[in-house]
């Protein structure tokens, strides 16, 4: 019995021992620098900064400054991976600051290296020289010689960015000359490359080749995706230049899917979310951090403070309080009397201005549904003559009728939701586009407009704008548009001019001007702000000569606010006017093609289905027969609502598709009665739809689906298709 209770009481102490062992193993420092190594092998750099900074806490917890310096270096090259260059910064040069007391080492001299580094993807040359000094300085004092290769490389690299090609061709290639080994393989072929483009930028294009096809070989032993991406879109510049097309587009093509590839890499280290959740649980444990010292001073100061405030509130409430009592009854008397003024004043205006929103709400819902339903019918007929081959030469009318038309129905969408301008809920689209493409399809969509009051419509794009930029298209069209109608109007026997210039590239943001220039009539210097007010075009005579709502200029100053930017008027009267405006866009993808929607349906399902049309408009009727009929669909065309009931019940029809706004009985009254006897056949509303509809409400009356008019061919058969 004795000894088996030595044995236990023996056993339960090595247990504890272990347990403890584990838990520091667990709350280390060395713990979460494994877990963020192992993590970022298989690119969960989202994980990979969450145990970092976990090391970081652990390191100011238990007052470790110099793990705390080493931890906020990884912390940087982590940054660095993800390619979030200025947030790698700030933390290398905290690294560096904590560390300014130690004893160099060789991760200081690796910070100093990494900090040039990011200076050099920045494109800042002469501070990521200053940092790689410093990185040389402390390797030749720590007598660390495997780095010299990787620095005199970035020198090198620096030397050709300044035009310098002699210096950097003689650092570059003595590290060519170096025998070949895995610990200089990536430098060497960097090497190779950058000779390369120093010969390329020089026309000496055979000896680009030959060091370009140097570096692609010897990039086939170190397998690095990036330099291999640089090294193809090299051969591919040479070879075009040497007009090599087919080597050219060979190469291209294999850069160009390459580049894809690195990308999808990219994304999979860390996604936009989780960047942005990583920087807010960081921001917010920086402040609680800060919160805590502060509430300890605090606490401190406060105490003495409070009785003395204490003391000082008393007496002063005291006072207070007696004065406070003699003169309430008078005070309470004229506040009452007031209020009650102005609570009739505001039931007055309240009033009013429901009245007002009603009427204006009557007023959209009505334009909408008379704006929208003939733009159904221009947007369909460009669809019916662009599908029966049209000659060339009338090609580019037609593209520009059916881009005019898909403007316009953008363009009453965001009348229609003026309100959502005014309460900031508008959205902002970013997309790829051609602004290029986009200003051309402008000019000659208004080619006709121009020729009107026989004005010149030239458009000047700078060549230095990037082809393809991030952005939204739509609402640009909008500004653009409307400055050059109002300028088109305006001028007579003229020149309109639309002027677009590149005013700088920083960190793939490319800032552009625009500026819409005429030589029309001008504005008087009295009416220069008030022409961006709703309705006002600065007087009534010019109202009445040159028409138009007064909106236009109003919807250019909301929408190019939203977009960052601010409109700015100058103009004299008698020799015109300029509009001129900022705007910001990323670099959109240098290899951009337009995306078709795929169909998700087969024709030959459509062909020999019998359609019911409820359609009013005999222009719509005509166009939806037409749609309908090249699909090889069997229509016949109603319209009123009780025709529609009657032909319903006597007859058996595939689908039927049912207008909202029919006379006499409208169309979601004739749905409803036709549910009664028909529950099977899907009905789909073709609607307009006004402020005071929704999809929902019309969904309610019995219908399967609503297309909404002006409406896109292919999605108008996709529907279709969907219920038929």
């Amino acid at each position: 019995m004795k000894y088996f209770l030595l044995f236990f009481i023996l056993s339960s102490t090595i247990s504890f021992s272990q347990k403890q062992k584990s838990v520091e193993k667990i709350d280390s420092v060395a713990y979460y620098s494994n877990l963020r190594d192992s993590n970022v092998k298989v690119n969960k750099y989202k994980d990979a900064l969450h145990y970092t900074q976990k090391a970081i806490i652990y390191s100011k917890n238990n007052n470790q400054i110099e793990s705390l310096a080493n931890q906020t270096f990884f912390l940087g090259k982590l940054y660095y991976d993800v390619k979030k260059y200025d947030d790698a910064i700030k933390s290398f040069n905290i690294s560096i600051t904590i560390s300014k007391n130690f004893i160099p080492s060789s991760i200081q001299g690796a910070t100093y290296y990494n900090l040039g580094m990011c200076f050099m993807k920045k494109r800042s040359f002469d501070n990521a020289k200053i940092y790689f000094d410093k990185a040389q300085i402390l390797y030749d004092t720590l007598k660390i010689t495997n780095t010299a290769d990787l620095i005199n490389l970035q020198k090198g690299i620096i030397y050709k960015s300044k035009g310098e090609y002699d210096l950097a061709s003689t650092i570059l290639k003595t590290i060519i000359a170096k025998p070949d080994s895995q610990a200089i393989l990536d430098s060497k072929t960097e090497a190779l490359y950058q000779i390369g483009t120093i010969e390329m930028q020089q026309n000496r294009n055979n000896l680009a080749l030959n060091y370009f096809n140097k570096a692609l070989n010897l990039n086939a032993k170190n397998k690095n995706i990036e330099q291999k991406s640089s090294i193809l879109l090299a051969l591919s510049t040479v070879y075009e230049k040497i007009l090599d097309k087919n080597n050219a587009y060979t190469y291209l093509k294999q850069h160009s899917n390459l580049k894809e590839s690195i990308s999808l890499l990219d994304n999979e280290k860390l996604d936009v979310d989780d960047y942005e959740k990583f920087k807010e649980s960081e921001r917010l444990k920086e402040i609680k951090q800060i919160n805590e010292e502060t509430k300890q001073q605090e606490k401190a100061n406060k105490f003495s403070k409070l009785i003395s405030i204490l003391a000082i509130a008393l007496i002063s409430i005291l006072s207070l309080l007696s004065l406070a009592l003699y003169k309430n009854n008078i005070i309470r008397t004229q506040s009452n009397q007031l209020l009650e003024e102005k609570n009739k004043e505001l039931i007055i205006a309240k009033e009013k201005a429901e009245k007002a929103s009603n009427a204006r709400s009557e007023f959209l819902s009505t334009v909408s549904h008379e704006l929208r339903t003939p733009l159904n019918a221009i947007n369909g007929i460009a669809h019916l003559l662009l599908e029966e081959k049209p000659k060339k030469s009338q090609m580019n009318y037609l593209e520009s009728l059916k881009f005019s038309g898909d403007y316009l129905t953008t363009f009453i969408n965001d009348i229609l939701e003026i309100q959502k301008i005014d309460s900031k809920k508008i959205e902002i689209e970013n997309i790829n586009f051609n602004l290029k493409k986009l200003f051309q399809n402008i000019q000659n969509s208004l080619k006709e407009l121009a020729s009107i009051n026989n004005n010149a419509f030239e458009l000047h794009i700078d060549s230095n704008i990037p082809d393809n930029l991030i952005g939204d298209p739509t609402k640009l069209s909008q500004i653009i548009m409307n400055l050059i109608n109002n300028a088109l109007k305006f001028t007579k026997n003229g020149k309109v001019q639309l002027i677009t210039k590149l005013l700088s590239i920083e960190d793939t943001v490319a800032t552009i001007y625009f500026e819409v220039k005429d030589d029309g009539i001008g504005i008087p210097e009295d009416q220069l702000e008030s022409v961006f007010n709703s309705f006002s075009q600065g007087s009534v005579g010019i109202n009445r000569k040159y028409g138009g709502t007064g909106l236009g200029l109003t919807i250019v100053k909301k929408i190019t606010k939203i977009l960052g930017g601010n409109i700015k008027l100058e103009s004299t009267v008698g020799k015109g006017s300029s509009f001129s405006l900022e705007l910001q866009f990323k670099e959109g993808s240098k290899i951009f093609k337009e995306v078709k929607k795929i169909k998700t349906y087969d024709d030959s399902i459509l062909k020999n289905k019998k359609i019911l049309v409820v359609e009013d408009n005999k222009i719509n009727q005509m166009v939806s027969k037409k749609m309908l009929k090249s699909k090889g669909i069997l229509c016949e065309i109603i319209d009123n609502g009780e025709d529609a009931i009657e032909i319903a019940r006597n007859n058996k029809f595939d689908m039927i598709l049912m207008d909202v706004h029919l006379p006499g009985i409208n169309g979601t009254i004739a749905t409803q009665q036709i549910r009664k006897f028909d529950k099977i056949t899907p009905i789909i509303a073709l609607t307009a739809i006004s402020l005071n509809e929704n999809r929902d409400m019309l969904l309610s009356y019995g219908m399967n689906d609503v297309i909404t008019k002006p409406f896109v061919p292919e999605d108008f058969y996709e529907g279709i298709a969907k219920y038929i």
